[in-house]
């Protein structure tokens, strides 16, 4: 399993909106929707979660199953960020790497607001 993780600064709008915007276009095609997206998610995706502050900075964690999944997926997460323009966002740094620990207890449902 490996781990794309992306830090992005947003220029534009409100954080609430973003996140809104990135779950229904993207984010749901994870889970068999958001099928008028503007960018189609490229396989081999395990998980994506999403962490903003009121400050307009927003960091992304994506798990792929390999590597070159990940190497696939960099113009495609390049596609989302212009897609997005209306929020300027921003990308202000990228991890990629082997995810050498993981663990998971019980992850609840999170609602969009």
């Amino acid at each position: 399993m490996h781990a794309f993780i992306r830090r992005y600064r947003m220029g534009a709008g409100a954080v609430e909106d973003l996140m809104r915007t990135v779950d229904r276009q993207f984010a749901a095609q994870l889970s068999g929707a958001g099928a008028s997206a503007p960018v189609t998610l490229p396989e081999g995706i395990l998980g994506y979660y999403a962490v903003a502050d009121d400050d307009g900075m927003i960091v992304t964690v994506t798990l792929f199953e390999s590597e070159e999944h990940v190497r696939r997926a960099r113009q495609a997460a390049e596609n989302i960020r212009l897609a997005l323009e209306e929020f300027q966002v921003e990308e202000v740094a990228t991890i990629t790497g082997a995810v050498s620990i993981a663990r998971t207890g019980a992850i609840p449902d999170i609602e969009a607001k």
